[in-house]
């Protein structure tokens, strides 16, 4: 079950992969790359080449390869750091006649390698090995064992010779291949296991491929994803072969229809173990995925910028295996979290799922369109996502085709904020105050599904004069902004906490204020008595008429009637013009009919 072909066109997206050879002086560093190059073991080499590059046909993933040298001068280190800190990976060598050589790299080099905060795969290579002493009885496992414990960063480790020509091809691929096939996002050493986003990801290649739905990949199916990702077929003593062995480790892993998900990652972490890495490689790359295990930017379309069906309820569990294909499950943390309608048991409605959905859309709409194929969206996505205009066109025509609103809650502290987005999502009112250090958001349907809120609404407490002060000046400060910079939003101003003791004064000065600067009068709500006064419907009312409530500042209705006499006095202008130029043509014909008869 894997063929990768060798003469395929580069898949990786790189142009090229840059290796840093590095360690102590004497250990073969520039013979090594030399012999590489030239397949000649040099007599005479400089003290440290020039950057020296394999062509692309070199390997069989035909990446070009540029190799760099480095200098093992004490005044040259800092030299040395900048080019380990551009490596793509870094080859450090030892002396297979010199232990202490060795030595240095648990003590030196692989620490500075840390220090430097170098995340790139290491590879260690014994050079000399023609020079190794024959009485030496530890192998290169039992040698180089207790270092890869210690650093996980190693790849590979390999000995070698460049003046027999032995193992040098090897050290460059092995390289190049940790750079394109990087065993770190696939596998956790220390568990010896799969990753969970390299799980998640094989899971729904798997799904994809179970055409029929049965949980088992048929011989059928397993043919087509052979073909898919290796442009090869598998004949069928191969696929026998390849459920032998499942059946043999693993004897959940075929059943009756085939082989099923849990043969499926089983056979990759057999392909891993045996430094096969490749193949998984080949076939997250042929389902889209980047070396992140994360869908890969092209995969979007390029047009997809952003602009300033089930009944019952979807409990934790099934939201969790819905996501389970995804690089991760996006509703997790905040700020979606907690931003939806649950019922008791935690589970989210359609409307629920919906307004998650569409919140999604609003702050991330990449984001939200990469999940849509995660869980198996079929064919381009791009159409199921609607750009709407400007909202600056939605007031010039005095309304709007959005159907999903945002609306931005402003108010002083205990003013009754946190009360309302629960009651926007059928929570009841505590009676503890909470207050609120970060960023809530709160999504639900209003009348018809897939509404969601956001206009400014202002809130004052209608039992507290100073929090109508701040809701004054909020109000003020925003309208101010929305001048400055044309970009002008409908506000309301929301009365609550209307069950407690109320203040006259604040009332009337807060009604006085809405209608001086030209907005609706405050809306009196009662979280706690469950009276709110229709506000959600009066907020999306206020959204789909965008022109009707937008405050005015004393300077801005100023510039405004300003603005008006400017254009007025311009209008006369014209019209006068016009008149000049009707009265000249007049005249040319009166005096051309003058002319005539005289």
């Amino acid at each position: 079950m894997a063929r990768a072909s060798a003469g395929a066109a580069n898949p990786y997206g790189r142009t090229g992969v840059r290796i840093v050879v590095a360690g102590d002086r004497g250990t073969g560093k520039s013979s090594l790359i030399v012999t590489a190059a030239a397949e000649n073991f040099p007599a005479n080499v400089p003290p440290v080449l020039p950057p020296t590059r394999l062509p692309e046909d070199f390997y069989p993933d035909r990446v070009p390869v540029t190799i760099i040298d480095t200098s093992s001068r004490v005044e040259d280190d800092g030299k040395v750091a900048e080019e380990l800190k551009k490596a793509d990976a870094v080859v450090l060598t030892y002396a297979c006649d010199e232990p202490s050589t060795l030595d240095r790299l648990s003590s030196f080099w692989l620490p500075k390698l840390r220090k430097l905060e170098v995340k790139v795969p290491v590879i260690v290579v014994g050079c000399k090995l023609d020079l190794r002493d024959d009485n030496q009885q530890l192998s290169l496992e039992q040698v180089m064992s207790p270092i890869m414990q210690q650093f996980r960063e190693i790849e590979t480790c390999i000995e070698c010779s460049a003046f027999k020509h032995i193992q040098i091809p090897e050290v460059f691929y092995y390289a190049q291949k940790a750079v394109l096939h990087p065993t770190g996002p696939l596998f956790d050493q220390e568990t010896q296991t799969l990753k969970p986003r390299c799980v998640r990801a094989l899971k729904r290649i798997f799904i994809l491929c179970d055409h029929d739905r049965d949980g088992a990949l048929s011989d059928a199916e397993l043919n087509d994803f052979q073909v898919k990702c290796f442009n090869a077929p598998l004949q069928p003593s191969e696929i026998i072969g390849v459920k032998r062995v499942v059946a043999e480790k693993l004897p959940e892993g075929v059943n009756e229809r085939g082989l099923t998900l849990t043969g499926f990652l089983f056979l990759h972490a057999l392909f891993i173990e045996k430094g096969r890495l490749e193949t998984t490689w080949t076939v997250l790359r042929k389902f889209g995925y980047n070396n992140d295990i994360k869908l890969a930017d092209e995969l979007l379309p390029s047009s997809f910028k952003r602009a300033p069906d089930q009944d019952g309820a979807l409990r934790p569990r099934e939201i969790e295996e819905l996501f389970s294909t995804a690089a991760e499950s996006p509703w997790e943390k905040a700020p979606y979290l907690d931003a939806a309608e649950k019922d008791a048991f935690g589970g989210l409605s359609l409307d629920g799922f919906l307004s998650e959905w569409s919140l999604m859309t609003l702050l991330d709409p990449s984001w939200s369109m990469e999940n849509l194929i995660y869980i198996g969206y079929p064919g381009d996505p791009l159409p199921a996502f609607r750009v709407t205009r400007r909202r600056r066109l939605d007031r010039k025509k005095q309304q709007t085709d959005r159907n999903v609103f945002q609306c931005f809650v402003f108010g002083p502290n205990k003013a009754g904020k946190s009360a309302l987005l629960n009651s926007f999502l059928g929570r009841p009112v505590s009676d503890n105050y909470n207050s609120s250090t970060e960023e809530r958001y709160a999504v639900n349907v209003v009348d018809q599904p897939g509404e969601f809120l956001r206009i400014n609404a202002f809130y004052l407490c209608s039992s507290d004069v100073v929090s109508w002060k701040r809701a004054t000046e909020l109000l003020v400060e925003v309208a101010g902004h929305g001048e400055d910079t044309g970009f002008e939003v409908p506000c309301l101003i929301v009365a609550a906490k209307d069950d407690l003791n109320s203040f006259p004064m604040a009332i009337q000065d807060s009604t006085r204020v809405s209608q001086d600067m030209g907005i609706e009068a405050p809306i009196p709500i009662s979280a706690k008595l469950g009276d709110l006064n229709n506000v959600f419907r009066r907020i999306v009312s206020a959204a789909e008429h965008p022109h009707l409530s937008i405050p005015e500042t004393e300077a801005g209705r100023s510039r405004k009637q300003y603005h008006r006499l400017i254009n007025r006095s311009l209008m006369f202008v014209s019209v006068g013009a016009a008149v000049a130029i009707v009265g000249l043509a007049a005249y040319r014909v009166y005096a051309a009919r003058k002319n005539a008869s005289g």
